[in-house]
C-alpha cells in the first residue's frame, strides 16, 4: 500500500482533538487511510451498519481505537450522540474519525454539534511526492485517483467517465443539488474548456441557457465536492487594472483530460490548452503538499493585469510573499525570470519562483528556477519559522 503523507497530520490531530473529520472527493482513499488507523469501522451509507452502530453504541463509548464513521453526513442523528459522548469525557482525544465526500452537509452538522471538538483534514488523491518520479507524467495525464489509471493504465479514462457520470446522475442529486444530469454533464465539459481561465458565470450561463446565479450555485457544489478549485485574485493598489474574478481549475488532471478526450502524453503535449493543464497540475501538487506537511499559509491567490502581467500562484508564508510563475518548458530563459521579477515587484513579493520542466535548478538569495520537485524541496526547507 502506498503510504499517504497526510497520515502524520491525521495522527497528530487525533492526539489533540476528540474527533477528526477526514474530507475529500469520493474514491480518493479516505476509507483505506482510515482503516490503516483503526479497525473499528462503520459505513453510514449502509443501513445494516447504521443499525449495528445503534446497537453497539454503549460498547463503542469504551473503545480504545478511534471509531471510524464513513460518509457520516448520511446519518445526521449521529452527530448529537458524538457530541454527548465527547462531553462526558472531554479530556479523552482521538475517539472519532469522521469521513465525508462532500463538505456542505458534513460541515453543517459539525458546526451545529461539534464546534470546538473536531479538527478538519482533507485527503487528496495520490500526489507527486507519494509516487516515484518516473510516474509524474503519468500522474499529470491520468490524475491521482487510485482506481483511475495511475496504478493500472488500462483503467484510464473509462474510470473517469464513469466517475463523472455517477457524480452527475447520482451523487450530486443525492447530496441536494437540483440539476438535470444532462445539464451537469455539459457544465463539466464547459468547465474543462475554461480550466485555468478567469471565471465568467454570465458567459457559461448563456451557453447553458440558465442564469449566472445558477451557474455560480453549480460551481459552489463542485468546489464543495472537491472537483474544482477556485483561486481568488490578489489585490494590490497599483496603477493598473486588475482582474477581479477567480480562476477555475479542475483539481484532478485525469478528470480534466478525460473530459477533453486526451489519453496519452503525446496527445496532451499537442493540445493548445496544454499550458493551462500543466499550470493547474503544478498548483494542485503544491497545495496538496503544503497540506501534507501541515504548512500554514495565506492564500492561494493569482495576479493578472489587463495588459498581460501575470503570476500563476501567490501565497504568504511567515510574513513573506511568494510569487510563482509556471512554464511548460524544459529550457526557461532570462526573459521568463525578468517577467516574473517585474510582476513580483508590483505586489512586493520577496520570493520569486519559476517552475518549469527543467532538469537544472538555479538558486539565488530569494529566487529559484527549478522543476516541481526542486521547488517542493526548497519549500520544505523554508517552511518552518526557524528557516525564515
Amino acid at each position: 500500500m502506498i503510504e499517504r503523507q497526510i497520515k502524520n497530520v491525521l495522527l497528530g490531530r487525533l492526539q489533540k482533538y476528540p474527533a477528526v473529520s477526514l474530507l475529500g472527493p469520493r474514491q480518493a482513499g479516505k476509507t483505506t487511510l482510515a482503516k490503516s488507523v483503526s479497525s473499528v469501522y462503520y459505513d453510514l451509507e449502509a443501513e445494516s451498519d447504521k443499525l449495528k452502530l445503534d446497537i453497539e453504541w454503549n460498547v463503542i463509548l469504551h473503545q480504545q481505537l478511534p471509531v471510524v464513521l464513513d460518509e457520516a453526513q448520511n446519518d445526521p442523528e449521529i452527530f448529537p450522540k458524538i457530541r454527548s459522548a465527547i462531553d462526558m469525557d472531554r479530556k479523552r482525544n482521538g475517539r472519532f474519525l469522521i469521513l465525508g465526500s462532500i463538505s456542505p452537509a458534513l460541515l453543517k452538522h459539525v458546526s451545529e454539534s461539534l464546534a470546538g471538538r473536531i479538527a478538519m483534514i482533507e485527503l487528496a488523491p495520490f500526489s507527486a511526492c507519494e509516487l516515484d518520479r518516473k510516474k509524474h507524467d503519468s500522474l499529470w495525464l491520468m490524475g491521482g485517483y487510485p482506481d483511475g489509471g495511475i496504478l493500472d493504465r488500462a483503467a484510464f479514462f473509462i474510470w473517469q467517465e464513469n466517475y463523472l457520470n455517477l457524480m452527475a446522475m447520482r451523487d450530486l442529486p443525492a447530496w441536494g443539488l437540483r440539476a438535470r444530469p444532462k445539464i451537469m454533464d455539459r457544465f463539466f465539459h464547459m468547465l474543462a474548456a475554461s480550466h485555468g481561465n478567469v471565471w465568467n458565470a454570465s458567459q457559461l450561463g448563456r451557453s447553458l441557457g440558465i442564469s449566472f446565479h445558477t451557474v455560480n450555485v453549480y460551481l459552489d457544489w463542485l468546489e464543495h465536492a472537491f472537483l474544482v478549485r477556485r483561486i481568488p485574485p490578489y489585490h494590490v493598489n497599483i496603477r493598473k487594472r486588475l482582474y477581479k474574478s477567480p480562476k477555475i481549475y479542475w483539481r484532478d488532471s485525469g478528470l480534466l483530460h478525460a473530459l477533453l478526450k486526451t489519453d496519452s502524453i503525446e496527445m496532451l503535449l499537442k493540445q493548445p490548452w496544454v499550458g493551462a493543464s500543466w499550470e493547474g497540475w503544478v498548483i494542485e501538487q503544491i497545495l496538496i503538499q503544503m497540506a501534507a506537511w501541515d504548512i500554514p499559509f495565506d492564500g492561494p491567490y493569482y495576479f493578472r493585469t489587463s495588459d498581460g502581467y501575470e503570476l500563476d500562484l501567490i501565497f504568504g508564508l511567515h510574513g513573506d510573499l511568494w510569487a510563482i510563475e509556471i512554464k511548460l518548458t524544459s529550457a526557461p530563459g532570462r526573459e521568463d525570470m525578468n517577467r516574473l521579477n517585474q510582476c513580483a515587484d508590483m505586489i512586493g513579493a520577496k520570493k520569486r519562483i519559476l517552475i518549469s520542466r527543467s532538469i537544472q535548478s538555479l538558486k539565488g538569495e530569494d529566487t529559484l528556477s527549478s522543476n516541481l520537485m526542486g521547488f517542493l524541496d526548497y519549500l520544505k526547507m523554508h517552511s518552518s519559522p526557524k528557516s525564515h
